[in-house]
């Protein structure tokens, strides 16, 4: 063997050792916490999935779009008449014959007369036009995937397909033409056509064109526009799902919230998972909860493998037998409505859906049904499913109860290895008769992990310690599944970290956290504060995203405490304390072998943190990240004043830290 051979295999074996150390064992003093504390919840609110995380760029593609979901909505959302040439025609929607049961409403394009006029040379025909998301945003040289289902009547016909920017003034000009191609339609049944559509040019606000060039009757159904390029190649627009992988989560739960038991709309519109599944267009669209319309086009697939590709535990929720909270039983978002409840000799097939489901995402194709439509989607190998919630803070009554026990008690009867989540209904904390019978049902039941949920003002965040008060040694763990300041400010994303500092000092009762909600569109939001806002250009990350990306990088399997003393705290002080708007945390990842410091300072005056530990083997350097600014900055649309800040230091054993007011402070070391 050479010395060239010799020292490539020596510096391989270096960077082997870089990239997967040996796990340590944690020094004394430790307290055993979840690492699986940081995940994210992701809910189809604010326009979140259709024109969010989903890449598709058309709107309304199916043309299934529904007055009951919103005055003046229809078929013909988004789309609009384009006859360049003064061509003439009309079209009409129908639902005979449609593609699928799931999937009923189509347009048919009756076109009389094609011919070129005026401005438009060169441009003729009768289609459909649509602009997608408030505009369609293409970037140049970058190929985008059209699709769309076409039924032929008669002779063949021609369809143009184009992307272009419409240009202002009068008379009207042509279109500028960003991309194009013509499709050849034959068949007189349907048929899936594509084509690939490459702009020469960037434009935020193209438009989508289907022209039919010959005379005749055309059929149209599920029309899509998605970028070739998104996320892993498996559909989510890259931006938006990079800001997730960026927050290091260790769960999603999906798909609601109030979207999976119908909200304020009642049972009838439960979210059901397996009309979710297999082919687009033979899924089944449905209102949202919160108003408008959503196509599934961002199923259970598309959640499982998404968590696959972040190396999520995904954490599906499924109903309980019973609707949305109503009167009293909560938010009072709905306070006329009652709790609707699935008749108890139906509630097998609420059995059956959690059971399929496990089947579905765990089972082996060549003997499972449920399975085998896994697979036949493109994902022979199981998801590996481990957790799985059944209700979504519903009010405890007697009727929910009846129903939870029957699903939680067949189901682990089924799949003991299944870690159910509960729920503690809507506003977790003690005094509350939803809480209260919700957490008199785990014990009843040995529950693993029990859901709650709060949204509070930072005053809560920053005096209150729910967790330090929990009974240790119980069966069940609680799961923080929503919560959130309500304000989007420094100060209350600082209130937020502190408040997570003391969740991590009682991570050995709280095993799991989520920050709700997760993503708004700009002019499309029902709900504020959220997590990440954007438009059809970028995300814009708040300050609470900073804040939960420094708690995501820094998960670890031990917590200790008296590594940091703050002056002019008593000796035995224990940080962060109640009505004390400072602490700390000092977690270890045994398996990375690395050590975190984290401090929050959300008062308005230096603070000193003195830090000791001595009883880690420190390598002989660290990182510092610091996230500080006013306590009203606040990241927008318009500015975006806060971002971490992250330099190398030398690291030390004993040493301070002065915590400049509003601040919130990392320190990371490799062991």
């Amino acid at each position: 063997m050479n010395k060239r051979t010799i020292f490539a295999a020596l510096f391989a074996a270096a960077t082997m050792g870089l990239s997967a150390q040996k796990p340590m064992t944690a020094p004394a003093g430790g307290k055993a916490i979840s690492d699986e504390l940081i995940g994210i919840f992701f809910e189809d609110i604010n326009n979140s999935a259709d024109g969010g995380l989903y890449a598709e760029l058309v709107q309304n593609g199916s043309f299934e779009f529904s007055p009951v979901e919103r005055d003046g909505w229809g078929p013909g959302t988004a789309w609009r008449l384009s006859r360049p040439g003064h061509s003439t025609g009309w079209m009409e929607p129908r639902m005979d014959n449609s593609i699928h049961p799931n999937n009923p409403t189509y347009m048919r394009l009756h076109i009389e007369r094609v011919k070129e006029y005026y401005d438009y040379t060169g441009w003729k025909g009768f289609g459909l036009q649509n602009d997608g998301f408030d505009g369609i945003s293409v970037k140049a040289g970058e190929k985008y995937d059209f699709s769309a289902f076409l039924r032929n009547f008669g002779d063949a016909k021609k369809v143009r397909v184009a992307l272009v920017e419409q240009l202002p003034g009068w008379p009207p000009k042509d279109p500028k033409l960003l991309a194009e191609a013509v499709i050849d339609v034959t068949d007189n049944g349907w048929k899936k056509y594509e084509a690939v559509l490459t702009p020469d040019s960037t434009c935020r606000k193209a438009s989508l064109m289907m022209l039919v060039l010959n005379v005749g009757d055309l059929d149209v159904d599920m029309v899509s526009l998605m970028p070739e390029n998104t996320y892993k190649g498996h559909g989510l627009r890259k931006d938006l799902a990079q800001a997730l992988a960026d927050l290091q989560p260790k769960f999603l739960r999906f798909p609601g919230g109030c979207v999976v038991h119908g909200g304020g709309d009642g049972f009838w519109n439960t979210y059901r998972w397996k009309t979710t599944i297999g082919p687009k267009e033979q899924r089944k669209q449905m209102k949202n909860t919160w108003g408008y319309h959503q196509s599934m086009s961002l199923g259970y697939f598309e959640y499982f493998q998404f968590c696959e590709d972040l190396g999520m535990e995904p954490v599906p929720i499924l109903p309980a037998g019973v609707s949305c909270q109503g009167a009293n039983g909560g938010w009072n978002m709905w306070p006329t409505q009652a709790q609707d409840a699935c008749p108890m000799e139906a509630m097998d097939e609420w059995v059956a859906e959690a059971i399929d489901l496990i089947e579905w995402a765990n089972g082996d194709p060549a003997t499972n049904k449920w399975a085998k439509m896994r697979a036949d989607q493109g994902h022979p190998k199981p998801f590996n499913l481990k957790y799985l919630g059944i209700g979504n803070e519903e009010k405890i009554s007697p009727e929910f109860i009846e129903r939870f026990k029957y699903i939680y008690e067949r189901v682990t009867k089924a799949y003991p290895e299944i870690v159910i989540v509960g729920t503690a209904g809507p506003g977790s904390h003690a005094g509350n008769p939803d809480y209260e019978a919700g957490w008199k049902l785990a014990n009843e039941l040995g529950m693993p992990i029990l859901d709650e949920h709060y949204y509070e003002q930072n005053d809560y965040f920053l005096n209150k310690r729910q967790y330090d008060n929990y009974p240790r040694g119980g069966n069940t763990k609680v799961y923080l599944g929503e919560y959130a300041a309500k304000d989007k400010k420094l100060i209350d994303a600082l209130a937020e970290g502190l408040y997570l500092l003391h969740v991590e000092r009682n991570a050995d009762v709280v095993s799991m956290t989520s920050y709700a909600p997760l993503f708004a569109r700009k002019d499309g939001t029902q709900w504020n504060p959220d997590m990440i806002y954007y438009d059809n250009e970028r995300p814009f990350l708040t300050c609470s995203y900073y804040v939960q990306q420094l708690f995501g990088q820094s998960s670890g399997n031990y917590y200790y405490g008296d590594c940091v003393k703050f002056e002019g705290d008593a000796p035995d002080a224990c940080q962060p304390m109640e009505n004390v708007h400072y602490g700390q945390s000092v977690v270890l990842n045994t398996k990375t072998r690395q050590l975190f410091v984290k401090l929050c300072n959300a008062s308005g005056e230096a603070k000193k943190a003195n830090i000791d530990l001595s009883r880690f083997g420190l390598k002989k350097l660290a990182t510092k990240t610091v996230l500080s600014g006013n306590a009203d900055d606040e990241n927008n649309y318009e500015a975006q004043p806060i971002a971490p800040k992250t330099e190398q230091i030398k690291a030390q054993k004993k040493f301070s830290v002065d915590l400049a007011p509003y601040s919130f402070v990392m320190l990371k070391y490799a062991l």
